[in-house]
């Protein structure tokens, strides 16, 4: 095993293991990953079971006796090409920053192709947890928690600044660039997006949503329900994958959020969280974000949660963007059986269901 030390930040250790492993035959590769981590499990012994959630990366769950009782090693392998739209250092770094807040679960080492980690306890969130006051109550309270990290406290200089518009801008240049395989030239031609409108969508945007004061914050950036694990008995909720955490628009990140309602293999923008269900959240949120340190008074006025309301209403119609082009991207390298063309389609005609009314809007 090789340990090499984070280069964003010399406090931070962790281990690289040099092993690939395969997605179609896995066994090989988590053995010798199972020797470095777990010498003391017996090779026969060691269960794997598959999780199905993901639509980007293969997880893989390693364990002696019980799952639901025993230690257990979850072992992530990378969606093929990800690594052109994937900073995977970063994603490091944010594993061990979020763990150490207590927010994240440990990082036990990356490999060629992947990573380790913990293993946490719980269901992962579905359409009905989602809704049930005492779940997303945890939900904000947690977001809270997270966005409340101040990046002196991870070795980053003041200001940052927001992840948003470079990533939409690489995602753009990447569809635009990448070549569509040969198996998917010879298929039936499948409706897309066009890139043209998306550009000047993009566009108003950023001339709009700039002149808004959203504060520049720790976000997860993909906060859909797989990614949250419920633990009833504890009364606790985690997030999970960090692939696209960084520095990002307070708003857009509950935005986000805000969107996962209307569910991914199906999108139904009418699912879209009510007013009032808004408002609890933020309220909730709200309460989270300033009773942490250098945040000034906890209470909550009405009008603050109607000022975040707004933002997170017009940075919300962004993140269908930044989620059409990711779609588009996938469709064109990922080797996961999803209709990406049909889910960007879906979030393109998201983003214009909602525009009017949320352009509209008159914020506090």
């Amino acid at each position: 095993m090789e340990m090499t030390r984070d280069p964003n930040d010399g406090r931070h250790e962790r281990f690289h293991v040099d092993v690939c492993i395969d997605g179609c035959s896995p066994w090989h590769g988590i053995a010798e990953l199972i020797k470095k981590l777990r010498p003391e499990w017996k090779p026969e012994d060691v269960q794997i079971k598959a999780f199905t959630e993901g639509i980007t990366n293969q997880l893989l769950g390693c364990y002696v006796g019980s799952m639901s009782e025993d230690p257990v090693l979850l072992v992530r392998v990378y969606g093929q090409m990800t690594e052109l739209f994937m900073d995977r250092d970063k994603e490091l770094e944010m594993f061990q920053v979020l763990h150490k807040h207590g927010c994240g679960p440990e990082l036990y080492c990356s490999f060629t192709n992947g990573i380790c980690y913990e293993f946490i306890r719980g269901v992962v969130l579905d359409d009905t947890l989602l809704r049930q006051p005492s779940v997303y109550r945890l939900i904000a309270t947690e977001m809270g928690k997270i966005h409340s990290i101040k990046s002196g406290e991870i070795g980053k200089s003041s200001p940052v600044t927001p992840v948003l518009w470079s990533r939409l801008s690489k995602f753009l240049n990447l569809v635009q660039s990448s070549d569509v395989p040969k198996q998917q030239r010879s298929s039936a031609p499948v409706e897309a997006p066009d890139l043209e409108i998306i550009i000047t969508e993009m566009e108003e945007l950023k001339t709009h949503l700039t002149h808004i004061n959203s504060p520049v914050v720790l976000c997860h950036n993909d906060l859909l329900t797989k990614n949250v694990i419920y633990n009833q008995e504890q009364g606790t909720v985690k997030f999970i994958d960090y692939e696209y955490a960084d520095f990002n628009y307070q708003a857009y990140d509950i935005g986000n959020h805000f969107n996962e309602f209307a569910g991914i293999t199906d999108v139904d923008s009418s699912l879209y969280p009510s007013r009032q269900l808004q408002f609890d959240w933020l309220t909730a949120y709200l309460e989270s974000f300033k009773s942490c340190p250098g945040q000034g008074s906890a209470t909550v006025s009405r009008n603050e949660v109607l000022r975040l309301y707004g933002h997170v209403c017009q940075f919300s119609l962004v993140a269908h963007l930044f989620w059409c082009l990711w779609a588009l991207l996938q469709a064109k390298h990922s080797t996961i059986d999803f209709d990406f063309n049909r889910y960007a389609m879906a979030r393109f005609n998201y983003y214009f269901e909602k525009k009017q009314e949320f352009f509209g809007m008159r914020l506090p």
